[in-house]
């Protein structure tokens, strides 16, 4: 599960609206009540950046190659209690939570937390899985070739790309 930057207001906008329209959240101003939770997922954003940049980091001071690097973030997202992967859902959702109680642009808050968090994680989750689709359709495309192949990975990187940005997701 990956949260691209160009989703984030996108993600706000239907998490508002959605507990808004429930009756889970009375908001007074819904583009301000917004802004707060696109300052979640970018702070999230930021983290994960952050924990990249480690990784990337301490691979280098250790000379490792990049096939390692998967194991090492997720060491050090480990070690910060970091989510990655699902748990990220409940995480945002939590956060999310947390910023409606103290949003000025939230009037009240009447919905079940456990029931608000499911209803984020839904939204969420239809917005982060974005990467396995396009997964499966850069693998449809290229079936043709052999997976493992110098050729499979340059052109399952270019297909990548093209459909990235064909989705706005760059």
């Amino acid at each position: 599960m990956k949260l691209y930057a160009t989703k984030i207001p996108v993600i706000a906008a239907e998490l508002i609206r959605r507990l808004k329209d429930d009756g889970d959240i009375e908001v007074n101003d819904p583009k301000e009540a917004q802004l707060d939770v696109e300052a979640v997922l970018k702070e999230y954003l930021r983290l994960d950046r952050e924990m990249t940049e480690q990784a990337k980091d301490l691979m280098e001071r250790r000379r490792l190659p990049y096939e390692q690097f998967g194991k090492i973030k997720r060491e050090l997202c480990d070690k910060r209690d970091f989510p990655t992967g699902e748990e990220s859902l409940l995480y945002l959702a939590n956060q999310t939570l947390e910023a409606f109680m103290h949003s000025l642009h939230v009037e009240e808050v009447f919905g079940d937390d456990g029931e608000m968090r499911k209803k984020m994680s839904v939204v969420l989750k239809k917005h982060m899985q974005v990467d396995a689709d396009i997964d499966r359709e850069v693998r449809r495309r290229i079936k043709n070739l052999e997976e493992g192949t110098a050729s499979w990975e340059v052109e399952y990187g270019r297909v990548m790309e093209n459909l990235r940005q064909q989705k706005k997701l760059v």
